[in-house]
């Protein structure tokens, strides 16, 4: 079945689909020897497809790691800002994984990466109901705060769910979401008056962090791939 080009590309982990487009675009694309500068193309697995002399494939197998993200480095593949990327700390051979969600600059933890777009797309959906849980700190929290999140609320005019908050000290909270907005354990927690000092991921899913260090990046085994897969 033939698809767009710039989906294949972002299906086989080589870039996200934005970048695929502007990689077409600049005339680095080329499809059975001609090159392609446009978006609006389609292609399947029977074309030649290369961009800068490597061969684009779709994988046949969807391959699954967990990276322990440092503080202070960005989930992108590049920074205007000039800032530290993830993939500044990874290995040059992780270079064309795609990150599942996003983690911002100042949390660390759990970040997934997978050689599969399409994957990492359904992984992200907020629809598919995914928990992500945290340990966040603050410097102080009442619980007439912590029932507000704990029932979900509406910051200018964005809806946030419920959160599972358990409190583990005066400082620090287990949270567990299932939507993935943008900030959004950051931005609750601030209209709560308990602003966040400190995130860290611990679990994604059914992914445990555990005591992968940091920086450290790990292949997740096919069986709880393929557990996963069944249930998107």
């Amino acid at each position: 079945m033939k698809e767009r080009l710039a989906k294949f590309i972002a299906d086989s982990g080589y870039a996200s689909r934005r970048k695929a487009e502007d990689l077409i675009l600049s005339g680095a694309v080329v499809v059975n020897g001609t090159p392609v500068v446009t978006p609006v193309f389609f292609v399947d697995e029977d074309d030649d497809i290369y961009i800068d002399g490597a061969k684009i494939q779709k994988p046949d197998d969807i391959k699954l790691y967990m990276f322990h993200k440092p503080i202070n480095t960005m989930t992108t593949t590049f920074d205007p800002m000039g800032r530290r990327t993830i993939y500044d700390v990874l290995d040059k051979k992780y270079a064309n994984l795609r990150y599942i969600g996003r983690l911002d600059f100042k949390t660390s933890g759990l970040l997934l990466l997978t050689n599969n777009g399409n994957f990492a797309r359904k992984m992200s959906l907020p629809q598919n109901h995914i928990p992500r849980t945290y340990i966040a700190t603050v410097n102080s929290f009442s619980e007439k705060g912590l029932d507000i999140a704990r029932r979900g609320v509406t910051i200018d005019g964005i809806k946030y769910r419920p959160m599972d908050i358990k409190v583990i000290d005066k400082n620090n909270l287990r949270v567990t979401v299932t939507e993935g907005k943008k900030n959004e354990i950051r931005i609750v927690f601030k209209f709560i008056k308990s602003p966040i000092v400190g995130l860290h991921r611990i679990q994604y899913g059914q992914i445990k962090l555990n005591n992968l260090g940091v920086g450290k990046i790990i292949e997740i085994d096919k069986k709880t791939i393929d557990g996963i897969v069944k249930n998107l």
